[in-house]
């Protein structure tokens, strides 16, 4: 259909009223956090609400000390906001599309660019990137998550799941990389030849290189990530 009355439009995009999680996707690409007490989300990502619902920004020492310096040191550009009491509310991320996890005891770790929200009930700290290499990648820094709770991440267009088996390592542009297995631990690896090719550096000299088992969420898309000044 190429047009609409006005009652045919709001019948087809009109919110769903029937509540059926804690998070739920009201479209592919906008979250609906059913709440009763408190989430975490990204900073910014409220786009409407209803009900008795307040925002607070992440404190500087919110999550204590340990994670505040990390944060300070990653030169992290993704803040989290709270957002306390009881209703709707609806959060997304430029237009990607969300998919929520149910972590049960399970570990996740998630480009901290691509996290949009989480339950209070989930454990989570900064992990940092230990070469060179990774800040060259763009300042990149994950988030790793372990449940019990929800976890609702983003990616732009369809995710692709690579499963990471031992003896078979897989290689990804860290700009597309999305999130893996907690216990996976990726190493950044040099591509001197394409590094050389053109100029300084062909925009994929830099990877990430996953071995043993587990799995990798890539996205068809590479974002670029701001980088803190030294």
């Amino acid at each position: 259909m190429t047009s609409y009355s006005l009652q045919q439009f709001i019948d087809e995009t009109k919110q769903d009223d029937k509540k059926a999680d804690y998070f739920q996707l009201e479209t592919e690409r906008v979250l609906e956090v059913n709440l009763d007490g408190t989430v975490w989300a990204k900073m910014g990502a409220m786009i409407s609400y209803k009900g008795d619902i307040k925002f607070e920004r992440e404190r500087m020492a919110e999550h204590g000390l340990g994670k505040m310096f990390k944060k300070a040191f990653t030169g992290e550009g993704t803040s989290l906001m709270k957002a306390i009491g009881k209703g709707e509310l609806y959060l997304a991320d430029q237009g990607k599309k969300v998919t929520i996890f149910d972590l049960q005891g399970d570990t996740l770790t998630v480009n901290g660019n691509d996290l949009l929200a989480f339950e209070p009930s989930v454990e989570w700290d900064i992990r940092f990137m230990r070469k060179m290499a990774g800040m060259m990648a763009g300042g990149l820094f994950n988030v790793h998550l372990k449940g019990p709770g929800k976890v609702a991440i983003t990616t732009h267009f369809e995710p692709l799941t690579l499963i990471v088996k031992p003896g078979e390592p897989v290689i990804t542009d860290p700009n597309a990389t999305v999130a893996w297995s907690g216990h996976l631990e990726p190493e950044f690896v040099m591509d001197v030849s394409m590094r050389t090719f053109i100029g300084r550096g062909s925009g994929e000299s830099v990877q990430m290189k996953f071995e043993g088992e587990g799995f990798v969420i890539i996205q068809p898309f590479e974002e670029t990530y701001a980088t803190q000044d030294s």
